[in-house]
């Protein structure tokens, strides 16, 4: 049984700066701490690929004293209404209800909900009352990926049904005021809020890249490097500098079976789809790839114009592959990372 991806559609927040007008407001928040500090932080900014990001809330009010549960609610509120309009422009491109539905798998790492995202999703769109949840809440940046392969694995054993994978996050939200740290920093300076939904079909007359394989890499003993800590201000970011080393240590393996298994090489895949998890993580990758003659200029483009959106970005580079209408017989591979560690990968064939 084939599963076909027929829609991706993406939604950004209303609030929308460009890296140059952060800067100041960063530089505020650094107020008093040594020169030497300052200039490092501003310089890293400067220099990590986002030219702009979107977010849930205005920037300013990001460098405010705020509570969990003020920041908190202002992620639900805001979740809600981002998946609302992620969720009908998808439903929009593949020309179908939201009663067309059979699986809902939400994810998202950056704040707390119970129910689950798909919980108001199912009542906002009435949605079939017997439908198929899966909410997905602690995977990270993987989890758009993760996504689909569970909507694959659903949809696979089933004829004639169609899934939707939502993501949304707003890692805006999880910022530390009084965390100097280069963690807190770091993600300050890559990360931006976004969702994204993408429907999976296993109808067979539906078009869309096929999903020919997946699979899911998991790193032993690094589960320190990447991920979140709940403290009493809420989710403090942890995001080790061992991590682009780390996965160039893998990426052979990561890759290259992977292939192998599918009787193909890199040099038979010419559509790259991966997660941009911050502009060393891209060297690192486009080195790699780079050997072969490949670029992943596509990634690049998302994370400058959209920053680190954690498990959506992934989707928003896949929107624009969809985009571009490639030829039947291409194949393409979806990469992500996340905590855990891990990496999971997606095989596509159009």
């Amino acid at each position: 049984m084939s599963v076909k991806i027929t829609a991706v559609a993406t939604q950004s927040p209303a609030f929308c700066k460009k890296t140059e007008e952060i800067i100041p407001l960063v530089q505020m928040w650094m107020h008093g701490k040594e020169e030497r500090f300052q200039r490092k932080v501003t310089k890293l900014f400067e220099g990590a690929g986002v030219d702009k990001r979107f977010s849930i809330m205005d920037p300013a009010d990001v460098f405010v004293q705020t509570s969990f549960e003020e920041k908190n609610n202002i992620y639900k509120k805001e979740a809600v209404k981002l998946a609302n309009s992620a969720v009908t422009k998808a439903l929009k491109k593949a020309n179908l209800k939201a009663t067309d539905l059979d699986y809902i798998i939400t994810v998202s790492c950056t704040g707390i909900m119970i129910p689950s995202l798909d919980a108001y999703l199912i009542n906002t769109f009435k949605m079939k009352q017997d439908i198929v949840r899966l909410p997905v809440t602690e995977m990270g940046c993987v989890a758009g990926v993760s996504g689909m392969i569970y909507a694959k694995n659903f949809l696979q054993s089933n004829p004639n049904k169609r899934a939707i994978v939502v993501s949304v996050e707003a890692p805006t939200a999880t910022f530390q005021l009084d965390d100097y740290s280069m963690s807190n920093i770091v993600s300050a300076a890559i990360f931006g809020d976004g969702a994204a939904a993408v429907i999976l079909s296993s109808y067979e007359k539906e078009e869309g890249p096929t999903i020919t394989d997946e699979a899911m890499y998991h790193f032993y003993d690094t589960e320190y490097i990447m991920g979140f800590d709940l403290v009493n201000t809420g989710l403090k970011m942890i995001l080790d500098k061992a991590v682009p080393d780390t996965i160039e240590a893998h990426f052979p393996e990561i890759i290259h079976p992977f292939l192998k298994k599918n009787n193909l090489e890199i040099k038979d895949v010419n559509n790259l789809i991966f997660h941009p998890g911050g502009k060393k993580i891209v060297q690192v990758i486009q080195e790699l790839f780079g050997k072969y003659g490949k670029n992943i200029d596509v990634t690049k483009e998302i994370l400058q114009e959209y920053g680190n959106m954690s498990s959506a970005t992934v989707l928003f580079v896949l929107e624009r592959f969809m985009d571009k209408k490639l030829d039947k017989g291409e194949k393409g591979i979806m990469l992500s990372f996340g905590p855990g560690f891990t990496a999971q990968r997606v095989l596509l064939e159009w």
